[in-house]
């Protein structure tokens, strides 16, 4: 029989511009806040670390990423010499893939204290543009042929053609091309997109750790500037930089500690990955896959869910996850979000955070950051974005470009 895992402690950095912090002391308050939050007497106890990151490659640190980023750590004391740190990457789901490593060592009975940490810079501030091409490496490199043949023919159905520039995103330009789809197939409405996006960035201006703290009418999420049809820039998630950690434990470990900590740990009920192709334009994405593997593992229904955190690196996003989550029918995302059923005190909250759109999303530390989140809510310390008696949160992290869906996606449920 597998360990059952819990989650003793999370932190998160804020999210943005954080041009005076490197990589090092980004790993630094992550890794010592989760541990201090999970009330570990002594940080040794970790016996593996499982690290996060995309581009640092970027930044003159090609390999050996967590490595290089714990040797302050090991010297000082603060981490267990010759322990082992494992290099995670999956575009923007690296953080939950961290958090995956760990958990399923944890579940193999090799470990009984894990942690999995995400850091990621993504703004230079001597070049703020330069990074912009490192996001559409989360697509296919040696045969990029294949899809951008794939975009083209589908960007002519849409009577919309797909055009590649220095100036802009694959990734958003991928995301518009979805929702176009979306709108054609079931007649979801740029005002639907709109309510979802100024709900968000309502609820992101009650938190803070998000990078934009304001609150948008659906009016004004409309009235942004255009970024990629018909998404606007206030529903783009902003470039930034930022670190999460979770220290992770088995069952047998938890019952060990103070009843303080025990009454503060979460159990991660699932955690499912899935693989990503090119999907037909009427076929369930690749998170309908992890979902339903996660449900099956928790053995849960979607109803049973109380608040989510899904993956809305564009706000269309937010809907289309919310469908492939199943809190409710294909096609109903749009006016699912119109109907107030997503908000805080609604049928299943949807990002209660602010969601990407508001709080950032710095990719290696995006996974976990929700993971963060999540634990917040069902422990009841979310303060002003407390949802009601939460007692069951679901996440959702894709990364990377395949056709219309991302290449991995991870979906995990958490219970207090």
């Amino acid at each position: 029989m597998s360990e059952a895992v819990y989650i003793l402690g999370t932190y998160s950095t804020p999210f943005r511009r954080w041009p005076e912090k490197g990589f090092k002391e980004l790993t630094r308050e992550a890794y010592l806040g989760a541990v201090k939050d999970a009330g570990l007497v002594d940080p040794l106890l970790i016996e593996a670390a499982w690290f996060g990151n995309c581009v640092m490659h970027y930044w003159g640190q090609p390999m050996v990423r967590g490595n290089v980023s714990f040797i302050p750590l090991v010297r000082e004391g603060l981490f267990r010499d010759r322990a082992p740190v494992i290099n995670v990457e999956g575009a923007c789901a690296t953080g939950s893939l961290a958090l995956n490593g760990a958990y399923k060592e944890i579940r193999a009975g090799d470990a009984e204290v894990t942690v999995a940490v995400g850091v990621e810079k993504l703004y230079d501030q001597k070049n703020p543009s330069a990074i912009l091409p490192e996001f559409g490496k989360g697509a296919d490199q040696l045969d990029p042929q294949e899809w951008i043949r794939h975009y083209s023919e589908i960007g002519e159905r849409l009577d919309q053609p797909f055009e590649m520039s220095p100036d802009r995103s694959v990734a958003m330009d991928t995301y518009s091309m979805q929702a176009r789809l979306h709108m054609k197939l079931y007649g979801t409405t740029s005002e639907q997109i709109a309510a979802a996006c100024a709900k968000s960035h309502t609820n992101g201006s009650l938190n803070p750790l998000a990078q934009y703290r304001f609150a948008m009418t659906a009016q004004q999420v409309l009235d942004d500037r255009m970024v990629s049809n018909p998404l606007t820039r206030a529903m783009c998630a902003p470039v930034g930089d930022g670190a999460a950690a979770a220290v992770l434990c088995s069952e047998r470990f938890l019952q060990t500690q103070p009843a303080s900590v025990r009454e503060r740990a979460v159990k991660i009920r699932a955690l499912a990955l899935s693989g990503g192709k090119y999907r037909g334009e009427r076929e369930a994405g690749l998170s309908r896959a992890a979902a339903d593997k996660a449900y099956k593992q928790a053995g849960i229904s979607p109803d049973q869910v109380n608040l989510a955190e899904v993956h809305d690196a564009t706000s269309f996003c937010e809907i289309y996850q919310t469908e492939m989550m199943r809190f409710c029918p294909d096609g109903q995302g749009g006016p699912f979000a119109v109907s107030g059923a997503t908000a805080i005190d609604g049928k299943v909250a949807i990002n209660p955070s602010g969601g990407l759109v508001s709080k950032g999303h710095p990719i290696g530390a995006t996974g976990l950051s929700m993971c963060h989140e999540i634990v917040n809510q069902l422990r009841g310390e979310a303060g002003e974005l407390q949802v009601r008696n939460a007692r069951v949160g679901l996440q959702q992290n894709g990364g990377g470009i395949i056709g219309l869906e991302e290449a991995v996606c991870a979906v995990a449920i958490y219970e207090r």
